[in-house]
C-alpha cells in the first residue's frame, strides 16, 4: 500500500497539474510555520534588549532553564547573573524565580533563589514561584498568584520574545532582557525549538489557558 501510495505521488509530481498542487502545498506550509514566528516579533519589537537597556520596574522575573547537579545550568546561572545586576543597580526592587519542582528531586526554584541570596540579594527580595512548568504558566501565575503588573524580564535571546509576548497577553507589562551566551549546541537547539514554541504560544494566547496549578495570592514585595 505504501509503495502503491508512493508511486500514485510520484506519477503526480510529473504532470504539471501535480506540480502546481506540491508547490502549493509547500507555500502553504512555510506560511503556517512562519506565522507564529513573525507574531512573536512584531508583538516584541522595541521591547526588549540588554541588562543596561532595561528600564526600572517592581520586579524582575527569571525564567528556569535547568539544573547540573543541583545547581543552576551555564545557561539559567547567566540569567541570575543579568537579574543580580538589575537588582544591584536599582532597576528592580524584587526577584521573582520561576521554575519546575514537579518532583521532590528536581528544584530549580530553591536553586535560583539560593544563588541569589548567596551573591547579596536580601531573601525576603526573592520570591519563589514552584510551578513554572511552562513560558505561559510563568506569565500567568505572575499576574494571577503573585499580582505581577509590570516587570523586567529575564532569558536568553533566543526566548526573550516568546516570553514577552506572552506575559503580556497574562496582563503584565513587560520588557525583556535577552542574555547573551556561547552560540554552541544548546543555543541553536533553543532558537530552532523556539519554531515550534511559537505555535504553542499563540495557541496559550487565542485560548489563554489555566496553568496546570494556581494556588494561593502571594504577595511580591515592591
Amino acid at each position: 500500500m505504501i509503495r502503491g501510495t508512493a508511486r500514485g505521488i510520484r506519477r503526480s509530481l510529473r504532470t504539471r497539474a501535480g506540480q502546481r498542487r506540491a508547490f502549493q502545498a509547500a507555500t502553504l506550509l512555510a506560511v503556517l510555520t512562519l506565522l507564529p514566528m513573525s507574531w512573536l516579533y512584531v508583538t516584541a519589537a522595541g521591547r526588549f534588549g540588554t541588562e543596561a537597556q532595561a528600564p526600572g520596574a517592581p520586579v524582575g522575573v527569571v525564567f528556569g532553564a535547568g539544573l547540573d547537579q543541583g545547581r543552576p545550568s551555564p545557561y539559567l546561572a547567566a540569567r541570575l547573573d543579568a537579574a543580580l545586576a538589575l537588582y544591584r543597580r536599582g532597576a528592580v526592587r524584587a526577584l521573582l524565580v520561576t521554575g519546575d519542582n514537579s518532583r521532590t528531586t528536581y528544584d530549580e526554584t530553591d536553586a535560583m533563589r539560593d544563588y541569589l541570596v548567596a551573591r547579596g540579594v536580601p531573601a525576603d527580595r526573592v520570591v519563589g514561584d514552584y510551578a513554572g512548568f511552562t513560558t505561559w504558566d510563568s506569565c500567568a501565575r505572575a499576574r494571577r498568584v503573585f499580582g505581577v503588573r509590570r516587570a523586567v524580564l529575564v532569558s536568553q535571546e533566543f526566548h526573550i520574545r516568546r516570553a514577552v509576548a506572552l506575559c503580556d497577553a497574562a496582563g503584565v507589562e513587560s520588557y525583556g532582557v535577552g542574555v547573551d551566551g556561547p552560540h554552541d549546541t544548546t543555543w541553536y537547539y533553543g532558537g530552532v525549538r523556539e519554531i515550534g514554541a511559537a505555535a504553542k504560544a499563540l495557541l496559550d494566547v487565542v485560548f489563554q489557558p489555566d496553568p496546570h496549578f494556581l494556588g494561593p495570592r502571594v504577595q511580591v514585595p515592591a
